[in-house]
Formats: C-alpha cells, structure tokens, sequence
C-alpha cells in the first residue's frame, strides 16, 4: 500500500500524543483528512473553525492529548485566525494543518488563494509549508516548536500535491523536546539568600506553572514556607483556593486588585513561579517597588516588559523549587496574607436575592466538587472568577491572555469529551452565545452532555459598563430586550439539547440538578436584572 504525505502527518501527530482533529472540510484537505484516520486520529466535524480550535484546547486541558485544527484554504484560514491568536496569547500548543495549492499552480490561479504564511506569522511560533522528501522532518520540527519553552500554535501549510502524492521517506521521526533544567548556580544562591531573609515573601504563579503540572511543587513550596500566593486567572487551583495561603486569582478585577495589589507592595520578596503578566491589566504593569526583591522563574527569556526582574531564573518551575527549599523563618507576623484573604471573601459575597451573584452561588452548591467549568469573556467571566474556588488546576478553562468571545461552549466541550465522567459547566453571556451558538450543533452531534448557563441581561455589560465610567453616551451595547431578544431555552430545544428559563435559586437549582442526569446538553436562560454586575467586581 502506497505511503502518502498524508499519512506521513497523520503517523506524527498520533507519536506526538495527538488524538483528535478538529475542523471543516474542503477539497483541499480531503487526503490530509484521511492520512489523519488512518493513524488514529479521529475528525470531529464542528460548525466554525473558531470553535473547532477551542474544543481542541478544551480536549488537550484534559487529557494532555496534542490539539490539532484543520483548516481548508482561503476562507476557512481566514475564520481560524482568532483562535489561533488566541493559542498564541493563552499558550496553548495548537498544530493549525491547512490545505493549501502548490506553488505553480498559484502563479495562475487565484481564486480562494492568498498568502497564508503571511497573514497567520504575526500570531504563531512558527509558519512551515511541507516540501516533498521533508514532510516527517517539517512535522517534527514544528511539533517540538508548539510544545517546547512556552506551548504556542504552530502552522503546517499542506500542499494539495505533498498529502495526496506518494511519500517516499523515513517514517515521522519523533519530535524533540528539551527537559527544563536548573538555573545557573550562582544565580540559584543569589535567590536563596534572598528567600533567607525574607520576612514578608509572596509568590505569584500563572499559566506557565499550568503548563508544566507545577501546582503541587509550589502548594508544597508555599506551604512549607508560609509564603501566601497569588494566582493569574489560569493559575486558579494551582494550590487548593481553600487553603488560608492562597489569595485566589487576580488580574482583572479592580476591586481584588485594590485589595492584593497593596499586600504586594508590603512584600520584601516577590516569587513569580511560572507568572506570565499577559493576563493582567495596566494595574500589575511595574508593580513591584525598587526595595523589592523580584525573583522570576520561567521556561524561558521573558521579554514582556511588564515588570522587572531581579534574579531571572530560566529553567523547570519545580526543579529549581527543590533547590529553593530554606529553612523559614517567622513570615507576616502582624497576618495581612489573612486580612486580604477575608476581605477577598467580603467583597465578592454579594447579598442580593437575585443576579450574577445569586446564579454562580447557586450553580457552585448544586455542581459536583470535581466540575469543570468555562467561562466566556465578558462581566460575568469577572465575577466568576472571583467568586468560583478551584481545589485544581484546569478546573476553570477561559481565555485570558486574548479574552475572546465564544470560547467557553467549544472549550466545554472539548473537555467533555476529553473527561466524560467529569460533570462540565459552561458560562456565557447571552451576546458570546448568540456568536458562537452554531457550535450548540456539535455538542448534539458528539453526544456532549453538558451544562450551559446563559446570563442573559440583554447588554455587552463590560464594555457599557466603560462605556458609562467614561461619561460616553450609551451607544452600540444594547440588544433585544425582555420579550424581544433571543429566545434562548428554544433555541437549544432546536439544536437538540434541553432548554428552560429561570428568574430565581429555587428554579435555577432544580434546573441545575436535572442536568446532571440528562444525556444530552442542557441550556438555562438566567434572566438577571440589567446593569445587575455595577459594583460587583
């Protein structure tokens, strides 16, 4: 049987760890399609490439197994190109495959071509166009480019010739990666005399420790230390959020921020364990003091310009850890890392009877401990993050770093499908919804029984809610409205799944509970009052 460079790049993203593609098909990625079910890999056929690359975001958060999108040329490169961007700013080990017409044949034919490499360089690690006699070695060079330092997508332009002809080649070679070491040794003894002597020492941990299955190497660190921690949003659950030295994320809540920031500024030393500040707003830009000791340890040169670095130590987050451990001395005595802690909880109890506050409480007492939840951007994925504790890493998917919208359905449903028995939770705004709702198709169609809660106040309560803080008039933000917008219980009874509408706990509750035997996706409209997120976060 004739080996094709389809196969070729099937046989090394399945030695790669890969298990699923996810896509839209068109002519030209027919054989590349199939080369990928030859070598195992199995093709969930989605409704946007958007959503496509979410749900193999979702997948690879759960079960580690490499995300690949497929694109056709032309117009389906062009829809993926925020979720791609998307990988780049969250660090997420993306493979974009896109089909593609060989190089002569676009020098006289240009319908649906344009430059792919060009447009998608801006937002990858890397852009390869596989060439005959070099499909194994291009696959694994862009394969080891996606995974290694900081994750990030990787573009493979295909050939229409390359995946349909003959390969005549080695089998994939796998790809290589680099173990993270330690940092040089004189700057570890740098770090360490300055942990010696620190009495208020305070770490922030972010994606990066994510990436690397940091958590419990830090929660062991902070614990035997007394070294309270912060998290980015990502980072939630890096230490169990009920433990008393954990503080919980921040980054974009300016009401946390006015609470951590100045526990930040008491610091005498400042441990970053895997912190990468592109989550974080203009708040955290240069947040540490010139009488503060910043020790930063990363995968990699940090070249983000958002703050300093004292003692730069490149290397693995737990690794160099290890080599941290010290004898500790009495660490906050008059007990701040508590004070902010308790005031954390107070600020983000919320009191009313009905709203944002209400739904999340509600839904966190009705759902499993081990629950998985998205959240989409907007006002909700705020307050949500405040308010929802995580005992794990991975627990809350979101985007952070671009802060898309319609992510969480697709993400909700990669990881469903990457941890069936795990009950999974999605929250989305009823504009993120109406974006992305195509993708409600996929959940019927793959059997995805999951839970979706749309906060439905008929606004983009984020940007009207700047909107008004700038004195601007409001303009562009509203929509439908109580009897008017969307009907959104009917539109998941379209789409196959259960639908109902809830103005209260009571019914939110039952609703919510109903969910977790039901075996197919379940959509509950949570009509809350408008501008019911001012003063919340």
């Amino acid at each position: 049987m004739t080996t094709t460079g389809a196969d070729i790049i099937g046989q090394a993203l399945a030695k790669a760890g890969a298990t699923h593609a996810f896509g839209i098909p068109g002519g030209e990625v027919l054989a590349l399609m199939q080369g990928l079910d030859a070598a195992g890999l199995t093709f969930v056929l989605v409704k946007h490439e958007n959503g496509g690359g979410f749900m193999a975001e979702g997948l690879w958060h759960m079960t580690g197994s490499l995300p690949v999108l497929v694109a056709t040329l032309g117009p389906g490169v062009a829809n993926a190109v925020n979720v791609v961007a998307n990988a780049m700013q969250d660090r997420v080990p993306l493979i974009f495959l896109t089909g593609c017409v060989d190089a002569a044949e676009a020098e006289t034919y240009t319908h649906q071509v344009f430059d792919h490499q060009a447009m998608l360089r801006p937002v990858v690690k890397g852009s390869f166009r596989l060439a005959p006699g070099a499909i194994g070695a291009g696959m694994a060079k862009a394969i080891a480019l996606a995974v290694s330092g900081q994750p990030g997508p990787v573009h493979v332009d295909v050939p229409i010739t390359v995946a349909e002809g003959a390969a005549d080649e080695a089998p994939a070679p796998p790809p290589w990666t680099a173990a993270p070491g330690l940092p040089p040794q004189g700057a570890l003894e740098e770090a360490l005399a300055a942990l010696r002597g620190a009495a208020r020492p305070l770490a922030l941990a972010g994606v990066d420790a994510v990436n690397e299955g940091a958590g419990p190497a830090i929660a062991a660190f902070c614990r035997s230390h007394g070294i309270p921690l912060i998290t980015t949003y990502k980072g939630k659950g890096l230490m169990d959020e009920a433990d008393p030295l954990c503080l919980g994320g921040a980054g974009l809540s300016p009401r946390a921020d006015r609470i951590l920031l100045p526990l930040v500024a008491e610091a005498d030393t400042v441990l970053l364990c895997g912190y990468d500040p592109i989550e974080m707003r203009i708040g955290w830009r240069n947040a540490f003091g010139p009488k503060q000791r910043v020790i930063d340890l990363a995968p990699c040169r940090r070249d983000h310009g958002m703050h300093r670095a004292d003692i730069p130590l490149i290397g693995g987050i737990a690794q160099t850890l290890a080599a941290l451990r010290h004898d500790a001395p009495p660490r906050w005595a008059e007990g701040q890392p508590q004070a902010a802690r308790d005031a954390l909880r107070s600020a983000f109890a919320g009191r009313e009877d009905w709203g944002p506050h209400a739904v999340f409480a509600t839904l966190r007492a009705v759902m499993p401990a081990p629950t998985v939840i998205t959240a989409d951007s907007g006002a909700h994925r705020i307050l949500l993050s405040q308010m929802w504790d995580c005992p794990a890493p991975r627990l809350i998917l979101q985007s952070s770093g671009l802060c898309t919208m319609a992510c969480a359905v697709p993400l909700a449903g990669g990881a469903k499908l990457g941890r069936p028995e795990a009950p999974v939770l999605a929250f989305v705004g009823d504009a993120g919804l109406e974006m992305g709702a195509g993708e409600l198709a996929t959940l019927a169609a793959q059997n995805l029984p999951i839970l979706i809660c749309v906060l439905v106040d008929h606004s983009l309560t984020l940007i009207e809610m700047k909107q008004r803080a700038s004195q601007r008039p409001n303009l562009g933000v509203d929509f439908g409205g109580p009897g008017k917008g969307t009907d959104f219980a009917a539109l998941a009874r379209a789409f196959g799944g259960h639908g109902a509408d809830v103005f209260d706990r009571a019914s939110l509750a039952r609703e919510a509970a109903a969910a977790l035997g039901r075996d197919r996706f379940t959509l509950i409209a949570a009509h809350i009052p408008r501008r019911a997120y001012d003063g919340a976060f």
